[in-house]
Order: structure tokens, then sequence, then C-alpha cells
């Protein structure tokens, strides 16, 4: 079983969301006392939500990117942000790390072609930074 690195911390309440259904899904899967190797770095919400605010995302990256670090240093076999909105660092803290991370994106597309979803509508503003 691979260890899941999580980004956490933004809001701790995702956290607690991401952690119960990945849980739930290996004990789904593999049955019994199962559960997921994980190791959870979990940031200062406030921190990063001032960053947002005044439009830091590069002061927000780094934050992201030393969690990844440490993650991939207690041997995490790759990472996942547990919050939608800090998905937009993805790429800069991808290219800081040598191991994998899990895109948002990439696993919604998944989920709308396994539909046979064929138009997507996507409420979301995109800014850049």
């Amino acid at each position: 079983m691979k260890t899941i690195g999580m980004i956490g911390g933004m809001s701790w309440e995702s956290s607690i969301e991401y952690y119960r259904i990945i849980n739930e899904a290996v004990r789904a899967e593999l049955g019994g006392l199962h559960s997921a190797k994980s190791i959870m770095y979990s940031v200062e919400f406030a921190e990063i939500e001032a960053l947002q605010h005044q439009n830091r995302w590069d002061g927000a990256a780094r934050i992201m990117v030393e969690a990844a670090r440490s993650l991939e240093r207690g041997g995490a076999d790759f990472i996942l942000i547990c919050t939608n909105t800090m998905h937009k660092l993805y790429d800069k803290v991808q290219k800081q790390i040598y191991i994998p991370m899990l895109h948002i994106a990439d696993a919604t597309a998944e989920a709308i072609k396994a539909g046979g979803i064929e138009k997507v509508v996507s409420l979301a503003k995109i800014d850049t930074y």
C-alpha cells in the first residue's frame, strides 16, 4: 500500500472529509480493519487566507511547497491537496518536488469522461497570479 501525503488545514473541516472519505474507501475496498497509510501536513489557514486576499500567490506557493517537501521527506509516495482553491498552485508545487501530486482537475475530467458527459459548465472564477 502506498503512503498518501495530504496537505490539509485549508480548512481543517475539509481535511477531515478527505481523511474520512479516503479511509472509508480503503475499508470498502479491502474490508476488515484496513485503513489508508497517510501523512497529513496541516498548514495554518489564516496565513494562507491572508495571502490569498492580498493576491500574494507566490507566498502561498512557498508555504505549499514546504508542506509538500515535508511530506516527501516523511515518506509519502504521492500528494494531494485537501481543498479546491489551492490547486491553482499545483504546477508551482509539483515542479519543486520529486513525487507526483494528484490534481483535482485530472480526477474531475476522468469522472466526467467515465460518466459519458459531453458538455460541462464551470462556475469557478479563474485568476492569474
